[in-house]
């Protein structure tokens, strides 16, 4: 009888055994090496997939599957003495700079948004650092370039980081402008390089523009149309938030630039530093919170935990996109059962359909708690939190588990009373627009569909 030679390609068991066995000790050294602190989903998902499909999953694991780089850049400040409020302390254990108080402008007007932008890329008298996920084809995004090249023309040295997902869908020309002017532009992590640059999953959403080291612009908003006053794509402009604000803080996040620009670029590190402003009217103090990749620690993540199981009366939140962890989410229904109101508005439809699928997992569960979300009946792209009087939080942190635990993200803390007031109030607005959400049982083929999805979209 001939020999059916059609399956010889497979693998013998002993053979398949072997591959397995590898790809699982590469698995583990790699996650013991890395110090990585992986949730147990995302785990299991790598060891069963290392198992089933190890000629595949195991290339995927050594692109994709690192979830914490070394630290690298300057040194942190030390903490400040005396212990102050238990949020700053927190933040500080985690090597980063204390609170300094600051000059602080809340905008969630887009055109007044805009208008700030104006004023801190005009005010510049030596340098502009720009870290953005998406510069639009637009007519904002082409305003924000003409001016950063009007003030490269004047002799100030310009740096723009752009994520390599968000440069996707740009034009090659999309810079000429700017860098004709002799401003310089570089792409984080870019798709289709062949250089040793990190995982590709790892993207940095942060968003900031700073002037002189003293003088930060940052939020939520990308430098598009959408986020502020709308454009041919979407006439109707997106809610989101934004601030300015000068003193020590905007050093930190200067800090944060300089060392994400060096991850492109490298270069030697610079000092930087900056005074905190004379105590007045429109003052406070306040926090720059970098979370990511670059960090030790799930910074975001934890001070998010930690203010929930603190949290006495109330915790406010807005965010487009809403896959919490189960950390977060067990703070969250936990918070809830003790009787703290907590509010998550969000939109009814993003524009992640992906997003809006898989969260309806964590809201069924949260809603039986007592949590109430409030569905938006526009795109709210704002992300912010506020816990009691305590803090308000506002940067580009989605409460989902690829910014919280993926991604590079920035946040800054805020302290004072009239910020606090001012973002619950605004959240509390916004959450008033909405329709409460009334959870559904899901079927079966939808309930493993969402595990699935969980898993593979937001935890890889």
């Amino acid at each position: 009888m001939p020999h059916n030679t059609r399956f010889d390609w497979l693998p013998s068991p002993s053979q398949h055994f072997l591959v397995v066995t590898f790809a699982l000790l590469v698995y583990v050294l790699t996650t013991r090496a890395r110090r990585e602190q992986r949730a147990p989903t995302t785990a299991i998902a790598w060891v069963m997939g290392l198992v089933l499909m190890p000629y595949f999953i195991l290339p995927m694991y050594l692109l994709f599957g690192q979830r914490k780089l070394r630290p690298a850049g300057s040194p942190r400040p030390p903490r400040s003495v005396p212990p102050g409020h238990w949020a700053a302390d927190l933040i500080e254990s985690f090597g980063l700079a204390p609170p300094g108080r600051s000059a602080i402008r809340m905008h969630a007007d887009g055109e007044a948004a805009r208008e700030a932008l104006w004023q801190v890329i005009d005010g510049a008298q030596e340098r502009i650092d720009v870290c953005t996920f998406i510069i639009g084809d637009d007519a904002l995004g082409h305003a924000v370039i003409e001016r950063l090249a009007r003030r490269a023309r004047d002799g100030v040295k310009v740096r723009v980081l752009l994520d390599g997902f968000g440069a996707l869908s740009l034009p090659r020309h999309h810079f000429d402008r700017l860098r004709a002017a002799g401003g310089e532009v570089a792409v984080f992590r870019p798709f289709f390089s062949l250089r040793r640059i990190g995982p590709r999953n790892l993207r940095n959403h942060r968003k900031f523009t700073i002037a002189d080291d003293g003088w930060l612009w940052s939020g939520g908003r990308n430098l598009a149309g959408e986020y502020f006053t709308g454009n041919e794509k979407h006439p109707e402009a997106w809610r989101d938030l934004s601030f300015d604000l000068r003193g020590s803080v905007a050093a930190a996040a200067a800090r944060q630039f300089d060392h994400d620009w060096s991850s492109v670029r490298p270069r030697k590190a610079r000092a930087i530093t900056a005074d905190d402003v004379p105590e007045g009217p429109g003052t406070a103090m306040a926090q720059f919170l970098p979370s990511g990749p670059d960090q030790t620690e799930d910074t975001a993540h934890a001070l998010l935990i930690d203010a929930c199981f603190r949290a006495e009366h109330r915790v406010l939140a807005i965010t487009p996109y809403f896959v919490p962890g189960d950390g977060l989410r067990d703070a969250l229904r936990l918070a809830a059962r003790r009787g703290v109101q907590v509010t998550i508005a969000m939109p009814a439809q993003s524009n992640h359909r992906l997003a809006d699928f898989v969260r309806a997992r964590a809201m069924r569960d949260l809603a039986r708690a007592g949590v109430s979300f409030r569905m938006l009946p526009f795109m709210a792209h704002a992300k912010a939190v506020v816990v009691d009087d305590e803090l308000a939080m506002c940067g580009s942190i989605n409460l989902d588990l690829r910014s919280l635990l993926l991604n590079h993200e920035a946040a800054v803390v805020f302290y004072g009373a009239e910020e606090i007031e001012w973002l619950a109030e605004w959240i509390e607005t916004t959450a008033s627009a909405g329709e409460p959400y009334r959870a559904r049982r899901p079927g079966l083929m939808r309930d493993v569909a969402e595990g699935l999805l969980l898993t593979v979209a937001f935890q890889l």
